[in-house]
């Protein structure tokens, strides 16, 4: 029925246009309402900012209308960036420790560093001889000869070819005698020669959790410091055996 409705209307309204003349449904504007082309907006600009909310770790923008380019202190003095850098990376600066905290842990670790090497002028390198020694190195302990060379963990605060002077000597041996110390000998030390900082072979870390999906793979490879061990002192190294009376 709607539809039948909906022809005939569609018929009486077509019988309508076919008489009346053709007129413009839409007449035309007045000169007042005469669209023009829309005029750009002003580029946003610094001042547009002014109502932005600012937080607690950024100042609050200047008052006076000024930029604020000058006043704004950014907290970031000479020292955190490298100038000589063009492109700008952050230089790190460490807090480094004074001479006297590096005196005193190293003396905690078992050694003292004397200064570099120098080839042209000295050999601290002599032949084998006839005495042995225990020295402690951190928390780890060493049977050494003259001429060995040891791995231990790595030391701070010495470089390649610096002479080390290792104070904590637990015990020391020869063919004429054997000293203990309770725990260490005073008047005993260990030179050596460190050769080169290093790096132990790669240690796999493999951790499972079964049934959760869980498994984590990472590798660690140990900081190490190569030591030449120069001489031997505090000790009798002849090979004279002593006869019992």
């Amino acid at each position: 029925m709607a539809t039948r409705r909906c022809l005939a209307a569609l018929h009486l309204r077509s019988i309508l246009l076919s008489i009346r003349p053709q007129q413009t449904l839409i007449s035309p504007l007045p000169s007042r309402f005469s669209i023009s082309p829309p005029t750009p907006k002003p580029s946003p600009s610094i001042s547009s900012f002014s109502l932005l909310r600012h937080f607690s770790s950024s100042p609050p923008p200047p008052t006076d209308g000024s930029d604020g380019e000058e006043d704004v202190e950014t907290g970031e003095d000479d020292e955190g960036w490298d100038e000589s850098d063009n492109m700008g990376t952050r230089r790190i600066v460490q807090s480094g420790k004074s001479e006297e905290e590096k005196l005193k842990e190293a003396e905690e670790i078992g050694y003292q560093v004397i200064g570099p090497l120098d080839p042209s002028s000295e050999n601290p390198f002599k032949p084998y001889e006839p005495a042995f020694a225990v020295v402690q190195i951190g928390s780890h302990q060493f049977k050494v000869s003259n001429g060995d060379s040891i791995f231990t963990e790595k030391l701070k605060y010495c470089g390649v070819n610096d002479k080390l002077i290792l104070k904590k000597v637990l015990m020391l041996g020869s063919k004429n005698e054997t000293m203990i110390g309770r725990p260490v000998l005073v008047d005993a030390a260990v030179h050596a020669v460190v050769e080169e900082h290093a790096l132990d072979a790669k240690v796999i870390i493999f951790k499972k959790k079964r049934r959760k999906n869980y498994r984590r793979t990472k590798g660690h490879r140990q900081e190490l410091t190569k030591l030449r061990i120069t001489d031997i002192r505090g000790i009798d190294k002849s090979e004279a055996l002593s006869v019992a009376a």
